[in-house]
C-alpha cells in the first residue's frame, strides 16, 4: 500500500509531464495501426478481389503483398532522415504538428483510394497514400523519443519514453480488433476493407489536437538562447514556478551541457558524431538496438500474422484475425504491466537480456515446430506453437519492445541528439522495410528456417546487452556520457546479472567519482596547478555551491 500510495503522489506531481508523454505518444498509435491494419486487410478476399490479388500466382501475390505493406516504410525512412535538419532548425514541436498534418493526409488518401479510378491507378493511389503516411510516421518516430526524454523527469523518464510502446501496441490491439470486426459484420465488398482505413484517420487527428497545446523541449529552447521560454517550460513540465530552485539548477545545468555547442548546423551535428571514440559509440548504440529490435521478428508477425496462423492450421480468414486480435491484447496488457511495474525497477540491461532470451526460446520453438510438422494441420503441439507466439509477445515487450527507444534517446549526446536519433529512425525503417519485404519470401522458401533465424538473432541480442551494455537508469541525461568513459565492459559486466563472476576483483571507476573530476576540470581557476592534487582543493571547489555539489545535497532536484 505505502509502494503505491508512492505512486500515485508521484504521478499527481509529474501529471503534466505524463500529459505531455501521451500527447506526444498518440502519434505511435497511429505507427502501431498501421502496423496491425496493413495485413488484416490484405489478408482479406474482398480487398484481394479488388485490387486482383485473387488472380496473381502465389509468388506474385507475395510480392504485391510486400510492395503495399513496405512502400510505408519507405516513406518513414525518408522522414526520419529529414527529421534532424528539420527538428534543430524549427524545434521539436513544430515538426511533430507537421507530421500529424503529413499522416492525416496519407491516411485520407489510402481511405479513399480506387474511387472513381481503375484497379491500377487505385493501386498506385494506394502506394501513394502509404508513402505520404510513412513520411509523416517516419518524422513523428524520429522526434518523440527525443522530445519526451527531453521533456520528462529523470525518475519518470523510462515510464514516459517507454509509454512510446504501449502508444504502437494500442494501436496495434486496435487495429487487429477493427480488422476483425469489418470481417465479420460488414458485407463482402469494398467497404469491408475501406472501413478500417477510416477509421484510422481518428488517430492521426488526435495526435494533432493533442499536440497544439504542448510546449516546446527546454533543451532546444537553451540551445536556440531562448532562457525564459526554457525555464517556463520545465516549471509547466514540474508543476513549479519558473522561479523555483530546482527549475533553475535544472536550467543551469542544462545550460553547461550546452556550451560552445549552441546553433550547430546539421551537418556539424554530423561530423561531430566521430567527435572522439566516446561519442562515436554513443551515436552508434541508438542505430544498433534499432537495428536488433527489427531482426527480432516481431514486425514479420506483425504485418503477416494471419498468414503466420494460417500456417499453423488456423485456416480461415476471420479465424486468423482472431487469434491476431488476441495476440494485440497480450501485447497491450503485457506493455502496460511492464511499464507501469518493470522498467525503472528491472531497468534497462535486464529487461533486454530476459526479453531477448523469451524471444529466442518461443522462436526456435516455432522454428522447430514447423519444421517437424510443415503440414497447415492442427496436432496437440501445434496449441503450444500459438501459445509460443503469444509468448514471443510477451517476452518483446518485456525487452526490445520499448527499452530500445529509452536506451537510444538517453544514450545519444544531447548536443547532437536529433542527428542521432534521425540516423537511428532511419535504421529502424530502413530494416522495417527489409522485414515487410523479406518475411512473405523467407516463410515462401525457407519457411521454418524464417523462425531459426529470428530466435538465433535475439539469442545473439541478449548477449550484446550482457556484455556490453551498461545500466542507464536514474542517471541524468547530462551523465549518461560518465558510463562510457572508462571501463566499459567492465561497468556493463558489473551491472549484468552474475557478471561480476567474470570480474574477479575488477570494478569499473564510480560515476560519482567520474563526475568530481569532470567537474574540478571544468571549475578549476588559474594557478591552482599545484593544489589539484590535494583534498583541501576539492573540498574547496566542492563547497562553493557548485551545480554538482548542490544537485545532490538535498535529495537531488534536477527536473530532467
Amino acid at each position: 500500500m505505502v509502494a503505491l500510495s508512492k505512486e500515485l503522489d508521484e504521478i499527481a506531481q509529474y501529471r503534466n509531464a505524463y500529459a505531455l508523454a501521451f500527447s506526444a505518444t498518440t502519434g505511435y498509435v497511429c505507427f502501431g495501426w498501421d502496423i496491425g491494419l496493413i495485413g488484416g486487410i490484405i489478408a482479406l478476399p474482398s480487398f484481394q478481389q479488388y485490387f486482383g490479388l485473387d488472380k496473381e500466382s502465389a509468388s506474385a501475390r507475395a510480392s504485391l503483398s510486400g510492395n503495399i505493406v513496405s512502400v510505408l516504410q519507405a516513406g518513414g525512412f525518408f522522414g526520419a532522415l529529414c527529421s534532424s535538419y528539420l527538428a534543430s532548425r524549427f524545434g521539436r514541436k513544430p515538426c511533430l504538428v507537421l507530421s500529424a498534418v503529413i499522416v492525416a493526409f496519407g491516411n485520407l488518401m489510402q481511405a479513399t483510394v480506387g474511387l472513381g479510378t481503375s484497379q491500377q491507378v487505385g493501386l498506385n493511389v494506394l502506394y501513394a497514400g502509404r508513402f505520404f503516411g510513412g513520411l509523416g510516421i517516419g518524422l513523428m518516430s524520429a522526434l518523440v523519443p527525443s522530445y519526451v526524454a527531453e521533456c520528462a523527469p529523470r525518475s519518470i523518464r523510462g515510464r514516459c519514453t517507454g509509454s512510446i510502446e504501449v502508444a504502437v501496441g494500442l494501436g496495434n490491439m486496435l487495429a487487429f480488433w477493427v480488422n476483425y470486426g469489418a470481417s465479420l459484420n460488414i458485407p463482402f465488398g469494398e467497404m469491408q476493407w475501406r472501413i478500417p482505413f477510416i477509421v484510422q484517420i481518428i488517430p492521426g487527428v488526435l495526435f494533432l489536437i493533442l499536440m497544439l497545446i504542448q510546449p516546446e523541449s527546454p533543451r532546444w529552447l537553451v540551445e536556440r538562447g531562448r532562457y525564459d521560454e526554457a525555464a517556463a517550460a520545465l516549471a509547466h513540465i514540474a508543476r513549479k514556478a519558473p522561479d523555483d530552485d530546482a527549475v533553475l539548477l535544472t536550467l543551469s545545468e542544462i545550460k553547461a551541457d550546452f556550451v560552445g555547442k549552441h546553433h550547430l548546423p546539421i551537418l556539424t551535428q554530423f561530423r561531430m558524431m566521430g567527435e572522439n571514440r566516446i561519442i562515436a559509440l554513443r551515436c552508434f548504440i541508438p542505430s544498433l538496438v534499432t537495428f536488433f529490435q527489427q531482426w527480432s521478428g516481431t514486425n514479420a508477425i506483425n504485418y503477416y500474422s494471419p498468414q503466420i496462423f494460417a500456417g499453423l492450421g488456423i485456416s480461415s480468414t476471420t479465424s486468423a484475425l482472431f487469434a491476431t486480435g488476441v495476440y494485440g491484447v497480450v501485447k497491450f496488457v503485457v506493455t502496460i504491466f511492464v511499464l507501469a511495474f518493470v522498467v525503472e525497477s528491472l531497468g534497462r540491461k535486464r529487461s533486454m537480456i530476459y526479453g531477448g532470451l523469451g524471444q529466442c526460446l518461443t522462436m526456435l520453438w516455432i522454428g522447430g515446430y514447423s519444421g517437424i510438422h510443415p503440414q497447415p494441420t492442427i496436432v496437440p503441439a501445434t496449441y503450444v506453437s500459438i501459445v509460443a507466439i503469444y509468448l514471443f509477445g510477451v517476452s518483446f515487450c518485456v525487452g526490445w519492445g520499448f527499452v530500445p527507444l529509452v536506451v537510444a534517446s538517453e544514450v545519444s549526446p544531447g548536443h547532437i541528439r536529433a542527428a542521432v536519433m534521425s540516423l537511428a529512425c532511419g535504421c529502424t525503417w530502413l530494416f522495417t522495410f527489409a522485414i515487410a519485404q523479406l518475411t512473405p519470401i523467407m516463410l515462401a522458401h525457407i519457411t521454418y528456417g524464417t523462425y531459426l533465424l529470428f530466435g538465433i538473432l535475439s539469442l545473439i541480442m541478449a548477449i550484446w546487452a550482457y556484455v556490453f551494455l551498461p545500466e542507464t537508469t536514474g542517471y541524468p541525461l547530462e551523465d549518461i556520457r560518465f558510463l562510457f568513459e572508462k571501463d566499459i565492459i567492465v561497468r556493463a559486466l558489473e551491472d549484468a546479472p552474475g557478471g561480476r563472476i567474470f570480474l574477479g576483483k575488477r570494478r569499473a571507476v564510480p560515476v560519482e567519482e567520474l563526475r568530481r573530476l569532470a567537474l574540478r576540470q571544468s571549475s578549476r581557476p588559474q594557478g591552482t596547478e599545484d593544489l589539484e592534487d590535494s583534498q583541501s582543493y576539492y573540498e574547496t571547489v566542492e563547497g562553493e555551491g557548485s551545480p554538482d555539489r548542490r544537485s545532490r545535497k538535498l535529495g537531488d532536484p534536477l527536473i530532467i
